[in-house]
């Protein structure tokens, strides 16, 4: 049993099965679903912009590649794991499609399967690969939403394991790498009620963190405990306001 999330370092409850908190379980839920959504940029993206020929431009001594090789990183085909480097000229990373069906071969072959025989014993067994809902099998092919979508059904058994903190950590960077190609980021919100600390209007909501958070201090409100503190203050808030409104027009 672990005492602290191994992702974040934050507190688990007594006696948790867990090695990943919830909100990290969370963010990565909202990671899983995200990748799919960038995949229609970076195949747009693959092919380099061309345009009409410039006089007086810098010649070439050769052809320019007819594809990005960042984004064919992202996108093509490769191995799950980085291979041995010893000269120190490999750039980039894994693709996106063998770190997810690596992870989804792994999470499968560390899942208990329970199976019972034709003499009504029951075996506890473990899976030797990892399976669509129709019954079909993933391959290593570019099927990303596919991945996502399996990885991400399985994310709550993941949350338990002493390598949690592994698919965390390398489809965080995955997701950044993509970000940094399509120029996207998470979408913030801020929130209407102030800070319950604080006091100040500095409460923000991001799209794939569980807690809204304080940008000026270490408040952290999981959304229940938001939408209570908002039914409480905001009344008083609002008449305030209304109070105030009065008194200038008045004095107008």
């Amino acid at each position: 049993m672990n005492d602290i999330c191994l992702s974040c370092f934050g507190r688990l409850p007594d006696d948790s099965p867990r090695t990943g908190c919830e909100a990290c379980e969370y963010s990565v839920h909202t990671w899983l679903r995200e990748l799919p959504r960038h995949l229609v940029l970076l195949a747009d993206m693959l092919t380099p912009d061309t345009g009409p020929a410039r006089r007086g431009g810098v010649g070439r001594a050769h052809a320019p590649l007819p594809i990005r090789l960042e984004v064919l990183d992202l996108t093509g085909p490769g191995q799950p794991v980085l291979l041995d480097d010893p000269h120190g000229d490999q750039t980039g990373g894994v693709p996106m499609t063998p770190l997810l069906y690596g992870w989804a071969r792994f999470l499968a072959a560390d899942y208990p399967s329970v199976r019972t025989d034709a003499h009504g014993t029951v075996h506890i067994e473990r899976c030797n690969s990892a399976r669509a809902r129709d019954g079909a099998r993933l391959r290593n092919v570019a099927d990303v939403p596919g991945l996502c979508r399996w990885l991400d059904a399985y994310l709550p058994y993941a949350a338990t394991r002493p390598w949690w903190d592994d698919i965390y950590e390398q489809i965080e960077q995955l997701l950044h790498r993509v970000r940094r190609l399509t120029h996207t980021r998470p979408v913030t919100r801020a929130k209407d009620a102030p800070c319950p600390i604080c006091t100040g209007w500095s409460l923000v909501e991001k799209e794939d963190e569980l807690h809204i958070v304080c940008t000026v201090c270490p408040v952290r409100l999981t959304p229940e405990e938001y939408d209570a503190h908002r039914a409480q203050v905001m009344p008083a808030l609002a008449s305030l306001a209304l109070r105030i409104a009065a008194t200038q027009q008045t004095a107008a």
